[in-house]
């Protein structure tokens, strides 16, 4: 298979960037997308050129660090992927395809495709944990947790923080990612305590680092990966509600 690729490239956070097109030929339609890259940037070393650089860790779908916007969709053409589980064969032979870096205030480029998504660890920082002693790891079941509930903090707990959300929905809200983190501690009894003041730091940071607000278009569920419910984001209302009043 052959490709045209438009490609951004950003030599650095203050440098002005721009789409620079490459070809790649006899490409696998069983190779991933991130092989496809590799091979492109193999090409580009061999004529003593600058490799575009993109973020990637364990290429299982498990990290999140490969997020990439190909064809104007996170994660690029398939559903419930990460980009280094989309391979080629989901384009046509001869196709172009636009690759870019997530887009948003928060997520600042660093260099062509990289992005810095500290701001999502400072969300976390903020109050995503639980610190109090819990004592010791108990017996199974010592703690009775209803099922529902269950269930649906490891729903939750399955976000992988890749940025997804951000990078789909036209205000650049981070709503589902804290959602996510705030509705998975919310759930279960040890994170109940520290559950009023969790809510409102991760929020407040959230806004302090220009997330923009949530408008309900559900573009954020849509392009999740990991398919976190937007249901979330009414429990993480409730409980910032919760903790605002009482």
């Amino acid at each position: 298979m052959n490709f045209t690729l438009k490609i951004w490239r950003q030599e650095s956070a203050k440098s002005k960037g721009k789409f620079v097109v490459y070809n790649v030929s006899n490409i696998s339609p069983d190779c991933s997308f991130l092989e496809m890259l590799d091979i492109l940037n193999q090409q580009l070393i061999d004529k003593f050129e600058k490799p575009v650089c993109f973020d990637h860790d364990c290429r299982e779908g498990i990290c999140g660090a490969c997020g990439l916007y190909i064809n104007g969709r996170p994660h690029g053409p398939d559903e419930d992927i990460t980009t280094c589980q989309l391979h080629m064969r989901r384009f046509k032979d001869g196709d172009t395809i636009v690759i870019e870096p997530w887009r948003g205030r928060p997520f600042p480029v660093i260099k062509d495709l990289v992005v810095d998504r500290n701001a999502f660890d400072k969300i976390i920082a903020a109050g995503g944990y639980i610190s109090v002693s819990t004592g010791g790891v108990p017996d199974a079941n010592a703690i009775p947790i209803p099922r529902e509930d269950a269930d649906l903090a490891m729903d939750a707990a399955a976000c992988i923080g890749c940025g997804a959300c951000v990078a789909a929905c036209k205000n650049t809200s981070a709503m589902l990612f804290v959602a996510a983190k705030v509705s998975q501690l919310a759930r279960l009894p040890q994170g109940r305590i520290e559950a009023k003041e969790r809510v409102i730091k991760m929020v407040a940071k959230m806004d302090e680092l220009g997330f923009g607000s949530c408008t309900n278009t559900g573009a954020c569920e849509a392009e999740c990966p990991k398919n976190i419910s937007i249901s979330h984001i009414a429990k993480l209302n409730r409980e910032y509600i919760k903790a605002k009043i009482f």
